[in-house]
């Protein structure tokens, strides 16, 4: 299987957004694709460092500004730290403010995740930015006085986030309010610097867009174009780059490629053909076929596969996912286990239990720690039915020593009841 990293764009852009349902609004549609046709765009997309690494639903903006750069466009890549040592407002309350240190870390960490996405050479090649290069040396004067006369207290408060904080018992602080001053300042700026003349970015920061538009067109007496991406929301109504461990993130320390892997193929039918348009870069015609298996042959999942494949190999490489699909059938019989490195392993045992276990602990012992049986009565019952497996092997013995056989990479073992039921554990000596 290849990956995918998509081929020199053919039909228009705008088109190929629309299909792939990656257009929420635009400052104008007409306006904005006379504008593509004039000849390439320079975009930019902004990223604020508000944890070490991006998550899923970064994915979106990282990949639409992508085939923005297919089309023969010239994408900035801003990751604020400026406006992440502020802070977004959030719907639910004020934010605590990290320290300076820490926010500059996550720019180079964030920087980092992002560049192996994109082209830095070429007609249209990328270019990173931060924020902070413009802020660090303006002083309070001269922001008020060049960049907030600009802005209407207004349209400030009739944002949807910030109306809703000033209803509520906590308020906003003047802090976080005036981040959207700093952000509508970023479009001004790189306008300026590059000429940028569009800027994405998710719905829910449509006013952020717009902000920079305005001041863009106030204090320049230009036009510039703005475009929003939906927000990802599941079949089901819960919440997208979600799972029972939390947000799946880019960082392979913060989410193991095993469990990334395992939050796409685990995605539902209803949810799948939607994930493919927008996190992939098959073809209409590939996308469409398996949208095809989806509905005829819906338990082969060759389309989950199909997802949880190229996802993994578009974040964390081909090797990786080839990796994880191998682990994958292995660990429940259907592969040879030796194959598997030490780092693999300790991703499957984070996403499905890995427990360290005394030296000399038995098959019983083991069984009933890992938490795939529920007492060990049923763990001799197991063993006695033939259900019982160390590292693919069936056990016969209920007394032999886990720790008797040879280990897997790591020091890790591989438990499993049955052919669903498996977990990880570890002999500590």
């Amino acid at each position: 299987m290849g990956w995918h990293n998509g081929p020199i764009m053919t039909e228009h852009i705008l088109d190929e957004l629309a299909w792939r349902g990656l257009i929420s609004q635009t400052t104008g549609d007409d306006e904005l694709r006379a504008h593509l046709d004039e000849g390439p765009v320079t975009l930019y997309c902004g990223f604020d460092p508000t944890a070490p690494s991006l998550h899923i639903g970064n994915l979106v903006q990282i990949l639409t500004v992508k085939r923005f750069q297919q089309a023969g466009n010239l994408p900035l890549l801003l990751v604020g730290g400026a406006t992440g040592l502020i802070g977004d407002p959030k719907m639910t309350g004020e934010r605590t403010l990290n320290p300076v240190e820490t926010v500059h870390e996550w720019v180079e960490r964030i920087r980092g995740q992002i560049e192996p996405f994109l082209d830095f050479e070429g007609d249209a090649a990328a270019r990173m930015v931060n924020n902070y290069d413009w802020t660090k040396d303006m002083t309070a004067i001269e922001l008020l006085r060049d960049v907030g006369r600009h802005f209407r207290l207004g349209t400030m408060i009739a944002k949807d986030t910030v109306a809703r904080r000033l209803n509520s018992d906590e308020g906003i602080s003047y802090t976080e309010f005036s981040y959207q001053v700093l952000q509508g300042m970023d479009y001004l700026e790189l306008h300026r610097r590059f000429g940028c003349t569009l800027q994405t970015g998710g719905s829910d920061q449509w006013g952020n867009l717009t902000a920079g538009t305005e001041l863009t067109r106030k204090a320049e007496g230009t036009s510039v174009h703005a475009l929003a991406t939906p927000l990802i929301t599941k079949a089901d109504g819960t919440k997208f780059g979600k799972t029972e461990a939390g947000t799946v993130w880019l960082d392979p320390e913060m989410t193991s490629p095993y469990a990334f892997y395992q939050f796409w193929v685990n995605a539902a039918d209803a949810d799948v053909v939607m994930y493919l348009k927008v996190f992939t870069f098959l073809s209409r015609e590939e996308i469409e076929a398996l949208e095809t298996a989806v509905a005829q042959e819906p338990f082969k999942r060759e389309a989950q596969r199909t997802l949880a494949w190229e996802v993994t190999a578009l974040v964390h490489g081909a090797a990786a996912a080839d990796a994880v699909v191998t682990a994958s059938q292995a660990l429940f019989g259907r592969g040879d286990l030796d194959g598997l490195d030490a780092a693999t392993l300790e991703g499957c045992a984070q996403e499905l239990g890995g427990t360290d276990l005394r030296a000399g602990a038995t098959v019983i012992d083991a069984l009933v720690t890992s938490g795939i049986v529920a007492s060990r009565s049923d763990a001799r019952r197991a063993v006695q039915d033939g259900g019982a497996y160390v590292n693919n092997a069936k056990v016969s013995d209920q007394d032999a020593s886990v720790d008797a056989l040879p280990p897997l990479a790591g020091g890790w073992y591989v438990l499993r009841r049955g052919k669903k039921s498996v977990a990880l554990v570890r002999s500590v000596r």
